[in-house]
């Protein structure tokens, strides 16, 4: 069976799916996505991610392209023609087709949905997190609202190449204090030598992750202590553990950063525990 996308009110083969010239998100990249993880085919923590589309569109002054309800059903939709039992499913809004200019178009322009759906092998997803990860350090060169879930991610883009030719999972981003910021496509997060759960704050400098949120609830349950502040790397060389998480990977422990081992070099045991009980955390939709 041919994968199905949805495009501004059509499903259509993927093939033959497209946009159009003067798509704004293809002209300036300006749009905003989401990417939502798929278990027995329902949809895991749809309000979650529903809430940061509304308040990413708000920041950059999108207006919703349809109802909650109604994307909600488009998003259903797309994973049922796809036949998506276990993956993701993928959310982008762009202002909408308009001549190329940098300002605002008219408001009447209708916003621009793209949807698609694919599945995903978590089994293989999970024997990288039994393995661990290793991550580089690249120099933080977005704009400042990485906040908002923009689909310009050109920095990030360069980041995770660099990281994949150095046999890297992801590279994460220092700021010019020295402290880590977030990864190219997750949040970062550190065991500190004290026995701490630390990752940077949610505010402007990184992005408020889905998964991030649902680990915390998971790591107040465990009983285990929290702290939202920055880390530099040399805290992170010196963490008991460290791992990174998004929707697609959960928790993937990190056993080494820059080549230098973290910890005893091996998986431990915070960050497996924080993966296994994930889900009894998350909201399973219809």
């Amino acid at each position: 069976m041919s994968r199905i996308a949805y495009v501004n009110g059509l499903y259509v083969p993927h093939r033959d799916a497209g946009i159009h010239v003067e798509d704004r998100g293809f002209q300036f990249a300006d749009g905003v996505y989401e990417v939502c993880e798929v278990r027995g085919g329902k949809l895991i923590d749809a309000r979650r991610h529903l809430d940061r589309l509304d308040r990413s569109l708000s920041e950059l002054g999108i207006r919703p392209p349809m109802s909650r309800a109604a994307l909600l059903v488009v998003l259903r939709e797309t994973v049922r023609r796809n036949l998506v039992r276990d993956g993701l499913v993928y959310l982008q809004v762009t202002r909408g087709i308009a001549r190329r200019d940098h300002a605002f178009p008219a408001a009447s322009t209708p916003p621009s949905v793209v949807v698609t759906a694919r599945a995903m092998d978590f089994a293989a997803m999970d024997a990288t997190a039994a393995a661990g990860v290793s991550v580089i350090t690249v120099p933080d060169n977005r704009w400042e609202r990485v906040d908002i879930k923009s689909v310009g991610l050109l920095p990030n883009v360069l980041a995770k190449q660099q990281a994949k030719e150095a046999g890297a999972r992801e590279a994460w981003f220092v700021d010019e204090a020295g402290n880590i910021t977030e990864g190219s496509s997750t949040n970062a997060w550190i065991v500190s030598a004290e026995g701490a759960l630390v990752t940077r704050q949610a505010d402007m400098g990184i992005l408020r992750g889905i998964t991030r949120t649902v680990l915390m609830e998971v790591a107040e349950a465990e009983g285990l202590a929290i702290e939202e502040r920055p880390f530099s790397r040399a805290e992170a060389l010196r963490a008991r553990e460290a791992f990174i998480s998004s929707a697609t990977g959960v928790a993937l422990p990190v056993i080494r950063i820059d080549g230098h081992k973290v910890g005893d070099g091996t998986v431990g045991p915070v960050a497996r525990r924080l993966r296994a009980r994930f889900h009894d955390f998350t909201e399973v939709g219809s």
